[in-house]
This record gives C-alpha cells, structure tokens and sequence, in this order.
C-alpha cells in the first residue's frame, strides 16, 4: 500500500499531488517548442549581451577587503598541502585542545570557517548575504551542520533505516535489485564524498528536527533577500528504505518498458525517441499471463493515451495511475529468473505512517517556500535513492509550479541516463502545462558510486570518463537552453566552478538569444570558491548565486573538511584563483589601496 501511495499521493492529504501522468491526447500534438504557454511575446530591441571578463582581477575581487584577499589565498594555500589535508582531523583535535574552544573558534573563523562559511545564525550571515548582493551575488542559503558520527555509528544507522521489517525478522525476502539494497560495506554514505552532507535516519522525531531546520532556513532566505534558494535533501525527511524501495519500483518499470521496446527493435534508442506499438504491446502482455485480454484492452484507450497507436514512456507511466485499475497488475519479469514477481512490496502500518510522515514534510516545506517566495531546490543524492528523490521532487514540481518555478529537480550528468531523464521531465512539463525548472551539476558521488557498483556486481552508472561527464554536461544543458528559448517559464541553474562550462553557457544564451535580464538562466558555485568566476558574471547583469552555507563553528566542522578536501583536488588542477588574487594583492598594494573597503 504504502508504495502505491507513493506513487498516487492521493491518500496522504496534506501530502504532494497525484502522481500519475496525464498526457495530452495524441491527436493534440504535445506543445512544441514553438507553442509552450509563456512564451516570449514579439522580441523587443534589448541592450547587446553583456561581456564578462575572467581574467579582470581588479573587477573580479572588487566585493573583497585586502586581508580578505590574504585570507583566500592562505586557505587555497593549506588545502594545497598533501601532508596537512592527510591529517587534518588530528591536527583539529589537537588546535582545540590547545588553544581552548574559544581561541579555537577563533582561528577557524580567521581561516577555513572565514572562508566557506557564512555565519552562525541567521543574524550573523545577513552583512555578507547583503553584500555580495550589492555585487550583484545572490544567496542559496543552507544550515550546514552534520552530525558528528563515528564510521560504525553511521553504518549500524544506515542497515537499520534501509531495511524492512520483513527483511529484518525474517517473514519477508528482499526482492529489490542489489542496487536498491543496504550493503553494510557501503553503510557510511560519507565515504568518499567531499562535496555533499550526509543524513542519517535515527527516528521521527530526528526528521521532524530536519524539518525545522529546513523552514528556519527557507525563512532566512526570505528574509534576506526578495529572489533567493534554500537547498533541501530528501534523505533529511524520512527512512532511505522508502527511497530505495521506491526508486527499485520507478527502475523495473522503465526497464520493462524498455524490454517490450527491444522485442519491437527499438533497443538503444533516446528515452523520447522509443515509441511502442500499442497493438503489439497488448499481444506480449497477454502472453504473459498478466490479465485477461479484456483488461487489457482497457488500459490502452484513446482517453489514456489517444490514438496514435503508439506509447511512449512518459505514456507508460501514466499507466499506473489507478484510473487504469493497472495498479493490481504491477508485475514484471525477473531478468534472472524469468518469472513474474510483483513490483510492489507491501510495509507494515508502522512503515506506512513514516511513509506518510515524509510526505508530508515535503508539503510542508514547499508550501513555505511558496509563501515567502523561496526557490527550492531539492538536491541530488546516491544513484540508488535518485528516481525516488526525482520522481517525488517532479510531483511538488507539478503542484507548485504552475506560474513560475518555485522547485528546482537537480540533476547529476556524471549519470549515463542523465540526458533521458532531463529531456523526459521536460517534456512532461510541456504536457502538462508546469514550468520546468532544473539545477545542472556534474555529481559529487563518483568515486563511491563506481566503486560500490565494482563490489556489489552491478552495472556502473557513472559516465566512463570525465570527458564523456563533460560531454553530458553540455549536451544536457544545451536541450535545457533551446526549451528556455521557446518557453518564456523555464528556468535553469548552471551550478558548475568550470569556466569553460560557463564560456559555453554565455556562448549559447547570445547564440539563443537569452538575455541576463530574462532571469531564466542562473549560475551557481560555492562561497569561498571561484570569486573570479561568480562576481564578474553579477556584475554584467548575468544571475549568479553562491551556495551559502551557516552553523556554529564546531557543528560544521564536517562541512569544512570537505571543502578543504575539495579545494585539493582543484588546486592540483589549476593556478588560476591564486594567480588572480596574487594579482589583486599586489596592485592594491602597489597603488596605495590595501585598505580598500567594498562601496
């Protein structure tokens, strides 16, 4: 039950909407490029595209006070050095204990907190929120704290939250793929990961905290500023198990979709290039066995899926909206055995209020959001929890943004299906009448995602090099600027330190004709990083965010270690912020102005 409402959502009041698609009838062609409601009306004569310059240190570093400058400089200096990075969570412990927690918080605030963090509160993050906006930087606002857990703490939580009840005393086997099961050599999902946080479930009420936290950050947001993010993941919300079991469902079925595909000789094709013939499709679920040739019938209608005679995937997943009765079917073929097994699990009542629970908390956040007018963006996690976090981030999206985009999907294009899944959701929104908004990243999972796919014996699902990442990157964005060009309401986040990446960006939105002062493009990177890159693109008129992260020093110190590990492996590839802040230093002090303070 608790999966089915996961998928309907209808039975969660005051939870997210529907979860079935309902496609335009076929004999009304999907809005085209050229028809999707909010386009621009007739072109008026606009300024030229603004130039941005990278190499402009003066410019570039022009929010910045001198010993600010230093203070970059320094900390790009440390994150550099192999030996300190290698033992920096010793040489920490050692400061504090030294120095004492108030001398302690001091050096950090002069150093690695200076540089990365914002503030401790929502009081103390409001100057630099306001001035960076002065520069024409906005904010992505996010409580940075992490629970400090040891590695068995954090295994022992994860088996335990992402397994069922059954699967625990032994009344149930687990019949979700590998990929979708707990694996205790991967239970601590920090391993490996430099650049996200990591949520452990522990109970309700841990969740309900989360939530909080959340809100208390959407607030800041609106409070700082009149068009800023606040950043939410799911895994804060609720028991991963729901998540897995979830995203093992969403993958079954768009695999099976794909094996009646490869029966009709249509394997390897593009997601939205792949239509079924519905004739052909209702003689192969009929040979199944799965129900009598007259249900059957019944679910291929021209009020479900017009008369084109075709299906394609966005059309296949509409038919598990109980409107089809399909729902008591959902059955499909095991790839080892060949037999048909049931694609939902039942869960115990206990199991089904958490479930509903996370919902729940969902709806609470975006209605908040809605109501202060905060952009959500819901963040990308592991492969094995991301068709469950998209799949519940595309019903919020359908619910709240009918107008304009209040809730941004984010998408991960280290991922081989990254591009189906981007052009899918696109084209979902031109069905139904939603605006499309979407955050562009590379991944912050890869070393453990390929990893744990080489251990446990299943296909990687990260693209083979970063070339080929890069390659996806553009290709993504590039179908995501063309819709912008023709639909007036979408929006796009290119949340990448690449510069090369936002070269292209500029290059396409003057090739596109999308203008900063359209406000459909954002870019996005971290604070503290890529100074060079973020406020020359504010101040031509481009919208740029930093991601802003805040908390009490030793709450996120986690935070901080990542980032200095981040900040290695971005030094060891290139000089350029140091050169540039060198640059800065040296001219202000030549000129007479390392006192220059920010106007």
């Amino acid at each position: 039950m608790a999966l089915r409402r996961a998928w309907s959502l209808r039975a969660t009041a005051p939870c997210l909407a529907s979860l079935s698609s309902v496609p335009a009838a076929h004999e009304q062609p999907s809005a085209g490029p050229g028809d999707v409601p909010g386009c621009r009306a007739a072109e008026t004569v606009r300024p030229p595209m603004p130039a941005v310059d990278f190499g402009n240190a003066q410019e570039a570093y022009r929010s910045r006070h001198s010993w600010e400058l230093a203070r970059n400089l320094l900390v790009l200096r440390l994150c550099a050095w192999p030996a300190l990075l290698a033992h920096h969570e010793q040489l920490l412990h050692i400061a504090r204990k030294f120095l004492g927690q108030r001398m302690f918080d001091r050096l950090m605030k002069m150093t690695f907190y200076g540089q990365f963090v914002a503030g401790e509160d929502q009081e103390s993050i409001r100057p630099l929120i306001q001035r960076n906006k002065a520069f024409g930087v906005g904010s992505i606002l996010d409580y940075g704290v992490e629970e400090d857990l040891s590695p068995e703490e954090a295994e022992r939580k994860e088996m335990e939250s992402c397994t069922s009840a059954a699967e625990k005393d032994g009344s149930g086997t687990n019949k979700r793929e590998k990929q979708y099961q707990a694996h205790r050599a991967f239970g601590d999902r920090r391993d490996g990961v430099i650049s996200a946080r990591t949520y452990f479930y522990a109970n309700e009420a841990k969740c309900d905290s989360h939530m909080e936290t959340f809100l208390r950050c959407i607030e800041a947001s609106g409070g700082a500023s009149d068009d800023g993010f606040a950043a939410i993941k799911l895994t804060a919300l609720g028991r991963p198990q729901f998540l897995l079991q979830f995203s093992d469902v969403l993958t079954k079925w768009r695999r099976f979709f794909h094996q009646m595909a490869a029966e009709q000789g249509q394997a390897g094709r593009a997601a939205m290039d792949t239509k079924l013939e519905v004739v052909a499709l209702q003689e192969s679920v009929a040979k199944m066995g799965i129900a009598s040739r007259a249900e059957i019938e019944d679910w291929f209608t021209p009020e479900t899926l017009g008369v084109s005679g075709t299906m394609d995937l966005l059309d296949w997943n509409a038919l598990i909206d109980s409107k089809t009765q399909l729902s008591k079917h959902l059955v499909v073929p095991n790839t080892q055995t060949g037999q048909l097994e049931p694609l939902l699990s039942g869960l115990t009542e206990e199991e089904e209020q958490q479930m509903t629970r996370m919902l729940q908390r969902m709806d609470m956040l975006a209605k908040r959001a809605t109501e202060v007018g905060v952009r959500l963006m819901v963040d990308a996690e592991q492969s094995y929890f991301q068709p469950a976090i998209s799949r519940l981030t595309l019903e919020m999206q359908r619910r709240f943004n009918m107008d304009k985009p209040l809730i941004f999907n984010t998408y991960q294009c280290y991922l081989k299906d990254a591009y189906d899944n981007v052009t899918l959701d696109v084209e979902l929104a031109r069905r139904e009448g939603w605006c499309f908004g979407a955050k562009l990243v590379r991944g912050a999972y890869m070393a453990q995602e390929r990893a744990r796919a080489a251990e446990i014996g299943y296909e990687d699902p990260i693209n083979p090099t970063y070339e080929a990442t890069n390659d996806m990157y553009h290709r993504c964005l590039n179908y995501v600027l063309e819709e912008l060009k023709h639909n007036g309401k979408a929006e796009v986040m290119v949340a990448s330190h690449n510069e090369d990446t936002v070269r292209f960006t500029l290059q396409r939105m003057e090739e596109l004709g999308l203008h900063p002062a359209d406000h459909q493009v954002y870019f996005g990177q971290l604070l503290g990083m890529c100074d060079q890159i973020s406020f020359p693109l504010g101040q031509a008129g481009f919208s740029v965010y930093k991601y802003v992260p805040y908390g009490p020093v030793m709450e996120v110190l986690p935070y901080l270690s990542r980032r200095a590990l981040e900040n290695s492996g971005i030094m060891k590839g290139a000089q350029r912020e140091r050169q540039l802040l060198w640059q800065e230093l040296k001219r202000r002090l030549f000129t007479g102005s390392l006192l220059y303070r920010p106007a």
